[in-house]
C-alpha cells in the first residue's frame, strides 16, 4: 500500500529548477546594468556578507528594502545562525502575470486537492493503491 504523502508529492507540481546562479554571473548581471564595474559589485556583495555576520553577531537584525530580513538566532544547543524573512516585494513580483518563464514539471495539476492528486495516483498505480 502506497504511502498518501508520497503519492502527493509524485504529482504535485514543481519547478523544473535550473542550474543556480554562480557570484561571478550574478555580478555580470548586475554591473550590465550599473554605473558599477564588475570588481564594485563583487566588493559590494562580498562587504554585504560580512556586514550580515557583523551586525547580526551584535545581536542586530539587518533589513535590506526589497530582499529581506536577516535575523540573528540560536538553536537549543547553542549554535547561532541567520533566519531570513523575504520581502513580500520579491514574492508579490514572482507571482506577478506572466512573469515565470521556468519550467513546471505537472503544470497541469495545478490547482488540484491532494485528494485528486491521490486519485491519479491509484488510477496510474492499481497494483499499489494509496487507502
Amino acid at each position: 500500500m502506497a504511502n498518501r504523502i508520497a503519492a502527493i508529492n509524485t504529482y504535485r507540481p514543481r519547478i523544473d529548477l535550473g542550474n543556480t546562479v554562480q557570484n561571478d554571473e550574478l555580478v555580470r548581471y548586475m554591473a550590465d546594468r550599473s554605473n558599477l564595474n564588475k570588481s564594485m559589485v563583487g566588493l559590494i556583495l562580498g562587504q554585504l556578507s560580512d556586514a550580515l555576520i557583523f551586525f547580526n553577531a551584535a545581536g542586530r537584525g539587518v533589513k535590506l528594502e526589497g530582499l529581506g530580513t536577516y535575523l540573528p538566532g540560536i538553536d537549543l544547543d547553542g549554535t547561532f545562525n541567520i533566519e531570513h524573512r523575504l520581502d513580500k516585494a520579491i514574492k508579490n513580483g514572482l507571482n506577478a502575470n506572466n512573469i515565470f518563464t521556468g519550467a513546471i514539471k505537472f503544470r497541469e495539476n495545478i490547482g488540484k486537492t491532494p485528494d485528486e492528486l491521490v486519485a491519479l495516483w491509484n488510477k496510474d498505480h492499481p497494483d499499489d493503491p494509496v487507502s
